[in-house]
């Protein structure tokens, strides 16, 4: 029975070492046999130099490097289409998902589950506006949805090899992962850990990365946006009607022109305000279509080992 585990990578040079030594530690403790597809997604650093090493030295570490940066979701596409085990997990290369955690996971999907995710207990550690905005989103996402999302849920989870399958037969471009687990369904428990600190190396997102990615989310997963844009044009209509009905019958019954030309501006700018919101939700629409359309691959790779 193999466990296979995927690691996308970006300038983890520092993580790989910590990580790997952690993890045959842990397939020991298992005595189950683990396949490692680390995926160097253009890294900048000498990450692809330290999998070369590790490929060398064990027959079991694969890896997939890219021809450029395609991001953590082509990296997650990438390795889940590598793998060839039983079991498939997501992590990590930086310690923030536990190792341990899978003796745990492991011992859960033997009772039925066909997932074992993973969740923060809390968000110790983590900036104020960024713990905000991240409750914000889920509470948003899961009320706009028809596809629930678990708050604090990681990508680190253990999966059986149908529900991989099931993943990868979704062959969109602009892949949510964290909606993607969760839309194909199945049998799904949580584990609860506090959060850890990265055992080397910076992270890679920064709060604008987030919340382009929380955006990608509401698009991919909700209709609701398209809906806004839809009612505030029909708001910004009916009040345009209003407006020309008190003009004409104040024309015919008082006579003289309407004062209030500031007033005038500001309404004439608020809904002008509404139609560029309206216009800039059905232009990201449109331009996830025009991304699909095109066909482009999901990643690139230049070498694999």
């Amino acid at each position: 029975m193999t466990i296979s585990v995927v690691i996308p990578c970006f300038n983890e040079e520092d993580s790989i070492p910590f990580f790997y030594s952690e993890m045959e530690r842990i397939q020991i403790e298992m005595k189950k046999k683990f396949e490692y597809i680390f995926i160097n997604d253009g890294s900048t650093d000498n990450t692809l130099s330290v999998l070369r090493r590790l490929n060398a030295s064990n027959p079991n570490v694969h890896y997939l490097s890219f021809s450029r940066n395609f991001g953590k979701e082509a990296a997650l596409y990438a390795g889940l289409q590598r793998a060839t085990g039983d079991y498939v997990t997501v992590m990590d290369a930086d310690l923030q998902d536990p190792p341990e955690l899978l003796i745990e996971m492991y011992a859960k999907i033997q009772e039925g589950y066909d997932v074992v995710g993973t969740r923060r207990a809390d968000r110790k550690g983590e900036p104020p506006i960024r713990s905000l905005f991240a409750k914000a989103f889920y509470w948003l996402i899961n009320k706009i949805s028809d596809t629930e999302m678990v708050d604090g849920a990681r990508d680190f989870r253990l999966m059986t090899r149908q529900v991989v399958d099931a993943i990868l037969e979704l062959k969109e471009v602009n892949r949510f992962s964290k909606g993607l687990f969760s839309w194909v369904g199945f049998d799904v428990a949580y584990v609860s850990y506090e959060n850890c600190e990265r055992v080397a190396g910076e992270t890679s997102w920064s709060f604008w990365k987030l919340l382009n990615y929380s955006l990608d989310g509401f698009i991919n997963f909700s209709e609701v946006p398209l809906k806004l844009a839809t009612w505030a044009g029909t708001f910004s209509f009916l009040i345009s009607l209003v407006g020309i009905f008190f003009v004409v019958i104040r024309k015919l019954t008082i006579g003289g022109s309407v004062a209030g030309w500031a007033s005038l501006v500001s309404i004439i700018l608020f809904i002008g305000g509404i139609q560029l919101l309206a216009l800039g939700i059905i232009g990201n629409y449109i331009s996830k279509i025009f991304l699909e359309t095109k066909k482009r691959p999901v990643y690139i790779v230049k070498e694999k080992g």
